[in-house]
C-alpha cells in the first residue's frame, strides 16, 4: 500500500486550453478515493498525468512522498475494454507482458484470471472471443500483474451494460479489500462513486472543488456542484414535486463554461444557483477565486458561501434536478 498525492499539478494541452489547474489531491494508503464530475472536467487528465501519459506544466505527483520517475509502480484501467486490449495477442499473453519476473508467467496467469472470476483455461482465448465485461476483467487482470502500488480506474464501467456494471463494481471493491489497495476511481456517475470510495472528490473544469470523507460529503454537501451531482444521481421511489422558481431553472439549465475561457473567480458561478446570477448581492463570485481559501472551509469546499447559504437551497436544488429527469 503506498500514498499518491497530487500537489498543485497543472495540465496544459496547447496554449489554450488548461485541462487540470492547480489540483491538490490525496490518495491514502489503502483507501480509494473516487474522484467525480461530468465530461470535461479534467478527471481522466489527471489520471493520465499520474501514470505518466500527460506531461504536468506544474506543480508535483508524489508516492510516499517520492516524486514519480518514469518508472511508476502506478498501473491504469481504461475506459473502453474493446479498445484496451491487443486483439492479436491472446488473453494469456497480455497478462504476462505487464509481469515483473518471467519464470512464473503461466502459473501466475491463470492465478490472476481467477483473481477477476475467469477461468484460468481463458488464457489463450483472444480478446474478440469475450464480452465487454470479461473483456475488463482481463484489463483488470493485466494491471494487478504489475504489481502497482497504486490502482486507478478510469471510468471502467461507463462503457459496459447496465447488467454488467454491477458485477465489475463487485469485483473491484472486493479486489481492493482483499488487496488493500490504494486506489483512484474516476467516473461522472456519482451513485457509482458513494458504492466503491472511501473519500470523495469533485472536479469542475479542471479544480477540486470539494473532497473529504465519502459518508460526509455525500451527507452534507457543501459546493453547489456537489449538490447539482447527487440530485442528478439515481434514487428510489421519487414521487411528484411542486412548481420551481424559474431563476433556479435558467442556472441549473446553463451549459458548462468554455474550458479553453474559464469564468473569472468562481468557475461555477453561471450556473450556480446561490451565485451572482441569482443574487446580485454576491457579484465577488465573479472576481474572487475560491479556491485560495479553500482550506478553512468544510470539505474544503471552493465555494464562497459554503455552509449554511448553501443548506438554505439544497432543497430547492434537489427539487429542481429531480423534476428536470
Amino acid at each position: 500500500m503506498s500514498e499518491l498525492r497530487f500537489e498543485d499539478v497543472t495540465v496544459r494541452y496547447g496554449r489554450t486550453l488548461t485541462a487540470v489547474d492547480g489540483a491538490d489531491l490525496l490518495v491514502p494508503s489503502g483507501q480509494v478515493v473516487g474522484l467525480v464530475g461530468e465530461s470535461g472536467s479534467g478527471k481522466s487528465t489527471l489520471a493520465r498525468a499520474a501514470v505518466g501519459l500527460a506531461d504536468i506544466a506544474g506543480g508535483r505527483i508524489l508516492l510516499d512522498g517520492v516524486p514519480l520517475t518514469d518508472r511508476r509502480p502506478l498501473q491504469m484501467v481504461f475506459q473502453d475494454p474493446y479498445s484496451s486490449l491487443d486483439p492479436r495477442m491472446t488473453i494469456g499473453d497480455s497478462i504476462a507482458e505487464a509481469m515483473p519476473r518471467a519464470d512464473r508467467r503461466r502459473g501466475e496467469v491463470a492465478r490472476l484470471l481467477e483473481l477477476v472470476e475467469l477461468d484460468a483455461d481463458r488464457a489463450s482465448a483472444y480478446p474478440g472471443a469475450l464480452s465487454g465485461g470479461q473483456r475488463q476483467r482481463v484489463a483488470i487482470a493485466r494491471a494487478l500483474a504489475g504489481r502497482p502500488e497504486v490502482l486507478i480506474a478510469d471510468e471502467i464501467t461507463s462503457a459496459l451494460d447496465v447488467s454488467i456494471q454491477g458485477t465489475v463494481l463487485n469485483l473491484v471493491r472486493t479486489l481492493q479489500r482483499e488487496l488493500r489497495l490504494s486506489m483512484l476511481f474516476i467516473s461522472h456517475n456519482l451513485a457509482v462513486v458513494r458504492y466503491v470510495s472511501d473519500i470523495v472528490a469533485v472536479m469542475y473544469l479542471g479544480r477540486i472543488v470539494e473532497v473529504g470523507p465519502a459518508p460526509d460529503v455525500l451527507a452534507n454537501p457543501q459546493h453547489p456542484y456537489t449538490k447539482e451531482l447527487l440530485a442528478a444521481a439515481p434514487r428510489r421511489g421519487s414521487t411528484a414535486l411542486p412548481p420551481l422558481d424559474e431563476s433556479l431553472r435558467l442556472v441549473a439549465d446553463a451549459e458548462p463554461a468554455d474550458p479553453h475561457h474559464p469564468p473569472a473567480g468562481c468557475r461555477f458561478h453561471p450556473r450556480c444557483p446561490v451565485g451572482p446570477l441569482i443574487r446580485t448581492d454576491r457579484e465577488h463570485c465573479l472576481t474572487l477565486d475560491p479556491t485560495t481559501d479553500a482550506d478553512r472551509r468544510l470539505h474544503h469546499a471552493a465555494c464562497h458561501h459554503a455552509g449554511g447559504a448553501l443548506r438554505a437551497v439544497g432543497q430547492n436544488q434537489s427539487l429542481l434536478k429531480e423534476d428536470s429527469q
